[in-house]
């Protein structure tokens, strides 16, 4: 992974053990995915495109669950920890380390394991 990918990824300090990934939501795209790493001013976070609109909470919960099927834990293990009202987002997944989440995320995030884009 490279260490911009490596600084999307924190450790979070409150129980239960859980991790913080930056993240930055499209929300009203075509279709949901995940394009990739973007660096903001503030540092790199995963970008996501989500097809829900931004009202009700719609596309906190889009983003929950795409990233929850990516990375293969459970919608309920996800949750968007600060953000809610913003397009950048801290997004907390609970019972996860840092090594897991890393390891999910790839080298590419937006790419699967043995996944080509073309």
């Amino acid at each position: 992974m490279s260490p911009t990918a490596q600084e999307m990824i924190r450790t979070d300090a409150g129980p239960p053990a859980s991790v913080l990934l930056a993240v930055k939501v499209v929300p009203g795209a075509r279709r949901s995915e995940i394009v990739g790493v973007i660096e903001l001013p503030d540092g790199p976070r995963l970008r996501v495109r989500i097809s829900a609109p931004p009202e009700e909470g719609r596309a906190n919960r889009a983003v929950c669950e795409l990233l929850a099927e990516y990375v293969g834990v459970p919608a309920r293990d996800v949750t968007v920890a600060a953000g809610l009202t913003r397009p950048e987002k801290l997004v907390r997944f609970a019972g996860v380390d840092e090594a897991q989440l890393r390891e999910k995320l790839g080298d590419k995030p937006g790419e699967k394991p043995g996944e080509k884009r073309g």
